[in-house]
């Protein structure tokens, strides 16, 4: 089977819709029960294209199967890191998709300044949990009876991934280097 990993485009967001819409119908992997609007998922789509955040998606006969991004966050102080999500639909999982996904948005992140990525995950996911792990996150808390679902109470645990302590922080995505003249960073 040929699954290829690639960029997010605005002409697959369509399809990333419907891959994040069948994930959350699980009501198992993400906060949300099912996906957003098409049309604020469009949106999101553009803005991590517009912006340069890290995006790519998991295709099977051009079929959005899976998922991953980091969203870096924009605050002064915080721009050094960023948030990571991710999904794969079921008939895809076991398959090594989710460790090709993280490489790919993980290498794409750095590559662009971020030093540090985290994460949330439900404490009973822990084949997801066991993946980070091999990345190289490591659990930084726990928020316990963070969930409240189907009548049962579930925890969420809190990873992070530190790309080093010692590198200077990132500079915002479009800005050019120190010393370096615009577009020449």
């Amino acid at each position: 089977m040929e699954i290829s990993i690639q960029r997010a485009t605005p002409d697959k967001a369509d399809s990333f819709w419907q891959a994040i819409d069948t994930v959350a119908r699980e009501r198992r992997y993400l906060l949300f029960l099912q996906a957003p609007p098409i049309e604020s998922t469009r949106r999101f789509v553009d803005e991590v294209i517009e912006k340069g955040w890290s995006q790519f998606y998991a295709i099977h006969d051009g079929r959005v199967v899976g998922w991953c991004d980091i969203v870096r966050n924009e605050r002064e102080g915080t721009r050094h890191s960023g948030h990571l999500g991710m999904g794969i639909l079921p008939e895809y999982r076991g398959m090594k998709i989710g460790t090709r996904l993280i490489s790919e948005t993980l290498a794409d992140a750095i590559r662009k300044g971020v030093t540090r990525v985290d994460l949330e995950v439900f404490a009973s996911n822990t084949h997801a949990m066991a993946l980070y792990r091999k990345m190289g996150f490591v659990e930084e808390g726990r928020k316990r009876r963070a969930r409240f679902l189907d009548g049962e109470y579930g925890d969420n645990v809190v990873m992070a991934l530190v790309t080093s302590d010692t590198q200077p922080p990132p500079r915002p995505c479009g800005s050019p280097a120190a010393g370096s003249p615009p577009g020449q960073a």
